[in-house]
């Protein structure tokens, strides 16, 4: 009696894409690239060579380091950097612990009306900040906080993203840990720290890029709560620095805009590997 033949199980066969799709894409990719970095390489040919240079493109062009001490000569750029330290670090240091306390909170302790209060902190992620100002500005002004760099941070320290973020991450570890570590004696902030912030490092590295980023060039809100040199950041400073009432000269304006992105463009060269392996290893699962 002969046995069936076996028959064998035809896979579905991957899609091919076209290589017109492929070739397109690819162009498009390109043309993204060069409009984002064209105007920052207008910025470094304009910093680096005399204002009537600017306007042409001459290889044989002098170069020069002219426009950045005239640029920083003209600005309190130390201050100026001093302020933007003093702010991100300040305002990444807020976020750490109160988006650890909420995300640990609403990963792991199963309180009444928990879903529903994650889904107003989500709710956050809707609203555009720029709607807040004017509300925030009365908060800020009852408080003394106005002209500030506490009034500038303040805003930004409860973070919905950060929640989120260090919520799913916190889900992900596995409770025989945690267990293990009740078991040991430790009380919940000593399996906060011990067990979950050191698992979620790539987590913490990933928002801080993040989170420093935003901060470093936001603008708006600065502009308005602060008046005075002692608490303006880099990107308010930068806009006075190049109003057109003081002159408008580009070589110099190029010089200063590369003085305000020139720390993060040095730490994302120096760190570019950490930067998106940390995005990799953080990425919602």
């Amino acid at each position: 009696m002969s046995t069936p033949e076996a028959v064998p199980i035809r896979r579905p066969s991957p899609v091919i894409r076209s290589l017109p799709g492929v070739r397109l894409e690819t162009v498009a990719a390109w043309v993204l690239a060069a409009v984002w970095i064209l105007p920052l390489l207008y910025a470094f040919w304009a910093a680096f060579h005399p204002a009537e240079y600017v306007a042409q493109f001459d290889p044989t062009a002098p170069l020069t380091l002219g426009n950045f001490t005239e640029a920083w000569s003209q600005a309190p750029f130390a201050r100026y950097y001093l302020n933007t330290f003093l702010m991100v670090s300040g305002i990444l240091a807020g976020q750490i612990v109160v988006c650890t306390l909420a995300g640990f909170a609403f990963a792991r302790f199963p309180v009444p009306g928990r879903d529903v209060l994650f889904v107003l902190v989500l709710i956050q992620l809707f609203v555009f900040p720029e709607v807040l100002i004017v509300e925030n500005y009365h908060i800020a002004s009852d408080l003394g906080l106005v002209d500030s760099i506490t009034g500038i941070g303040l805003p930004y320290v409860a973070s919905a993203f950060g929640i989120f973020l260090l919520r799913q991450t916190f889900k992900t570890i596995p409770r025989e840990l945690e267990d293990a570590a009740r078991i040991e004696g430790c009380g919940w902030m000593a399996v906060l720290l011990r067990v979950y912030v050191p698992l979620a490092r790539p987590t913490y590295l990933a928002y801080g890029l993040v989170s420093v980023s935003h901060h470093w060039n936001n603008f708006l809100w600065p502009l308005i709560v602060t008046n005075s040199v002692e608490t303006r950041p880099l990107t308010v400073g930068l806009a006075i620095f190049s109003a057109p009432e003081t002159g408008v000269n580009w070589a110099t304006i190029s010089a200063a805009t590369l003085l305000s992105i020139g720390p993060l463009l040095v730490a994302f060269l120096l760190f570019q590997r950490q930067f998106v392996q940390s995005f990799l290893r953080a990425g919602l699962r």
